[in-house]
């Protein structure tokens, strides 16, 4: 990646035109081919930018000023003038591992499927991702009473999850070494209209405590 932290005007043309007057800035070229144009303020947004692949030309011209010639795939430019130039450096950061984000419904489903009995007590694991002819059922778990119960885990729960859920029940209650089955929607969050239609399909909800299933949350540590 080179960054440089320059005093800039930019200019973009095609499909429309944009100016950007001059000041101070920073600019990124990443080896993906794109370049963005960022100030140190307003937003996380670059101000503009050319998105890959695209191509640099950078030339001088008869003041001694750099410009940069940006264009794009589809021929729109973005003519960047640096008068002055406070910084340019290179890195190289290597291959990125991606965003691992905490709290999926994976690591939910993880989590509830050592835990089962904290949806509902007595409540324990026959097997994860149970296949059904539409899709795999998050949980499939027995009661106490030795009855199936089909849980669907969520991170957001709404009206889209419920009927996903609708729909495995119906399928599971066909087949006559499962019936009846219930079902059971667990979420860190459940939105209300998501709760009324569960209520009123005969579906039990659950609000999981993400962290303290993971043991983070110590309720002795609690003032209240």
């Amino acid at each position: 990646m080179r960054l440089v932290v320059a005093r800039c005007q930019v200019d973009y043309a095609g499909r429309l035109t944009a100016h950007l007057p001059m000041a101070n800035r920073v600019i990124m070229v990443k080896n993906d081919g794109s370049v963005l144009v960022h100030s140190d303020g307003g937003s996380y947004k670059p101000l503009n930018w050319m998105s890959p692949p695209c191509k640099v030309a950078e030339a001088t011209n008869d003041d001694g000023v750099v410009e940069w010639t940006v264009t794009g795939k589809d021929g729109d430019t973005l003519r960047i003038v640096l008068e002055q130039i406070h910084d340019d450096s290179f890195h190289e950061l290597g291959v990125d591992p991606g965003l691992q984000k905490d709290g999926v419904e994976k690591h939910l489903q993880e989590l509830l499927a050592e835990h089962p009995a904290s949806l509902a007590e007595g409540l324990t694991l026959v097997r994860r991702e149970f296949p059904t002819a539409i899709g795999p059922v998050d949980l499939m778990c027995r009661d106490a009473a030795g009855r199936s119960v089909a849980v669907e885990i969520k991170r957001r729960g709404e009206i889209d999850g419920v009927e996903q859920l609708t729909r495995y029940l119906e399928l599971l209650n066909r087949d006559p070494q499962l019936r009846p089955v219930r079902g059971i929607f667990a979420a860190q969050e459940i939105k209300p209209q998501a709760r009324v239609l569960a209520t009123d399909r005969g579906i039990a909800c659950a609000v999981v405590d993400y962290d303290a299933l993971r043991g983070i949350d110590d309720p002795s540590q609690r003032l209240f």
